[in-house]
């Protein structure tokens, strides 16, 4: 283990967007990590998705925590308080908003795995041993912290550099300017590009307005698809308008016990292709019955037809939490959809079942073909082949 020692007192720390350099490099670098580990991983378990070799697992994880380990130490261990504290500052300075306490929350809980973390590189356990694995397994949940949210941090650290004002339209040029865009949008000549969250908690969309086969890009503030929203700005380009809008902060997550670097170990399933070719090599009606009852198995081992309406299911809670009026619209219909989608597996289940009950076997008359061809014998002589014909060109 590398022991992450604090810097020199002769060496300045860096500046803020510095600091947010470091908590986005030690990011990629767990990004690369938790590649390999899945490379590794996988390679460790059958074609079910079940852990086969322990000890291989045991051993992908081990390397995966010593890396992880060595990358916060490199990247990270000198600057974690800077910059949680370059980052306290940029968030006491921001309007109110409702996800300010959120923040404030990651970032207390930052600090505490920044501590435990270097409270293990100050006593280091001796390289090579199980005090190390143990050690290094330890710390593998304040890594992940750090990997799945220091971009708040960091993006926070760097408010001060990419924070822009924008360049405010009196008000008759606002009312002008969301007219047009109005009308534009009922011609179906107002295209949405991008959209984004400033730090005040509003949301700005950018798109392009035609007129005329004109087209100019302005900004709306407020969810294009409910009453309310206006242009707050018109720019002859995107690089213009990003130069002078608000900048964009973290969007929010789903779920918020979910981390992309410590994912849990997914569920042995057996894949949709996999009971096709079941059905297909079936001979017995139990056989393909079966293939079907796979597919609407429910619980840990949930076949494919459930997982799809899971699918579903959480696409609608993330169109909802959108809190667009689109959204809300998508998440109504995806709803629906997953109705259906449980009233097709209860309807296939039965007809599995039906089938299953089916005391049948396929007739004999449905031969299967022969894949390999006869071979003529070592000693036959091929046949003759046809004599060759020279064609003659005239110039």
């Amino acid at each position: 283990m590398t022991p992450g020692s604090d810097p020199a007192p002769e060496a300045p720390l860096p500046v803020e967007p510095d600091l947010a350099t470091r908590a986005r490099d030690f990011r990629l670098r767990m990004a690369v990590i938790a590649r390999e580990t899945e490379v590794a991983l996988d390679m460790t378990r059958d074609r079910y998705g079940r852990t086969v070799h322990e000890g291989a697992a045991a051993a992908a994880r081990a390397h995966r925590d010593k890396a992880a380990v060595e990358a916060y130490a490199r990247h990270l261990a000198p600057y974690a308080d800077a910059l949680l504290d370059a980052a306290r500052r940029a968030l006491d300075e921001l309007p109110p908003a409702r996800h300010l306490a959120g923040w404030r929350a990651v970032l207390d809980g930052l600090a505490v795995s920044a501590a435990e973390i270097r409270r293990a590189l100050d006593r280091p356990a001796a390289p090579g041993s199980t005090a190390e694995r143990a050690q290094n397994a330890a710390l593998w949940p304040h890594l992940a912290a750090w990997a799945d949210h220091g971009f708040i941090a960091s993006n926070l650290a760097d408010q001060n550099q990419h924070q822009h004002h924008k360049a405010p339209l009196t008000d008759g040029e606002q009312q002008a300017w969301t007219e047009r865009a109005q009308a534009a949008q009922q011609r179906g000549e107002l295209e949405l590009t991008e959209a984004w969250y400033a730090a005040d908690g509003h949301p700005i969309t950018l798109a392009h307005l035609i007129e005329d086969d004109d087209s100019r890009v302005v900004a709306l503030q407020g969810d294009p698809d409910a009453p309310g929203w206006q242009v707050i700005g018109h720019y002859a380009h995107e690089y213009e308008a990003g130069q002078v809008l608000p900048a964009a902060v973290p969007p929010g997550v789903l779920r918020t016990d979910v981390s992309e670097f410590n994912r849990p170990v997914p569920a042995p399933e057996v894949s949709l292709q996999e009971l096709i070719r079941d059905v297909i090599e079936a001979q017995h009606a139990g056989d393909a019955s079966n293939a079907l009852l796979g597919a609407t198995q429910r619980g840990y081992h949930a076949g494919p037809m459930i997982r799809l309406q899971e699918l579903l299911e959480t696409a609608g809670q993330f169109a909802s939490a959108l809190e667009t009026v689109q959204g809300r619209q998508i998440a109504a219909r995806l709803t629906a959809l997953g109705r259906q989608i449980d009233f097709l597996t209860r309807e296939v289940h039965d007809a599995a079942e039906d089938l299953g009950a089916t005391v049948a076997v396929l007739p004999p008359h449905r031969t299967p073909v022969p894949r390999v061809r006869p071979r003529p014998a070592v000693d036959t002589t091929p046949p003759t082949p046809p004599p060759r014909t020279t064609t003659v060109r005239h110039r």
